[in-house]
């Protein structure tokens, strides 16, 4: 784990502390939260929410449809999401058209649950994009970023995913270089050893996020 920053925290005005949980594809975002729940934090999950918003009936499906008409709906009428992937992987302006009609959904969503768990002693936001989405960052006191090498990357995502190394690399290109997530991180978590060590770092960062959240509190 790279030291916490002693930056100001900016961001949301909840009375609950937020943390903004990110990181690249494959590198164990969703295993980190999961620790961190583990300990006591609750954990909103925006790729979550973004699946509740496109399955059947979910409230992006109408506009989803709008704009890119049946072919990208399965026959049960939920986001084909293998398809969808494809298209906006090769299309910016299809991937652009795709976020303005889910991130304000999400965005809302994360909102009303930031203030519904107002009595937790630190809520964790997880969002793979919340460095790319002023708006996301809003919500967030501080960013925790999951790194690991590329390498692990690729075999996470072929392990679990079924996709090729060009269409994971692919993927990886659309999102922010590497370096660019580690220059804007308040807080780090290097995901490259064994699950003990993962453990332990995201211990340390529980104990350090308890002590911001009494502090927090106090300020509020």
């Amino acid at each position: 784990m790279i030291a916490p920053s002693a930056r100001p925290m900016t961001g949301s005005t909840h009375k609950t502390l937020c943390i903004g949980l990110t990181g690249g594809i494959g590198c164990g975002k969703s295993t980190v939260a999961r620790l961190f729940e583990e300990l006591g934090a609750v954990i909103i999950d925006a790729d979550l929410i973004s699946h509740q918003l496109t399955r059947a009936g979910g409230q992006a499906i109408p506009p989803v449809r709008a704009a890119f008409g049946a072919a990208y709906l399965t026959p049960a009428g939920a986001l084909d999401r293998a398809r969808m992937r494809q298209l906006i992987v090769a299309d910016a302006d299809a991937r652009r058209k795709l976020e303005n009609i889910l991130h304000p959904l999400i965005l809302d969503l994360c909102e009303t649950r930031l203030l519904a768990d107002s009595s937790a002693p630190y809520i964790i936001l997880m969002a793979p994009l919340l460095l790319e989405c002023p708006e996301f960052l809003k919500l967030v006191q501080r960013v925790l970023l999951v790194d690991c090498t590329g390498q692990n990357q690729i075999a996470r995502v072929m392990q679990r995913s079924g996709l090729t190394e060009p269409e994971i690399r692919a993927i990886i290109a659309l999102q922010l270089p590497q370096s660019e997530r580690l220059a804007r991180a308040d807080d780090v978590i290097q995901n490259d050893g064994a699950c003990d060590d993962l453990k332990n770092q995201v211990a340390a960062l529980h104990r350090y996020y308890l002590g911001i959240s009494n502090n927090h509190l106090t300020a509020g």
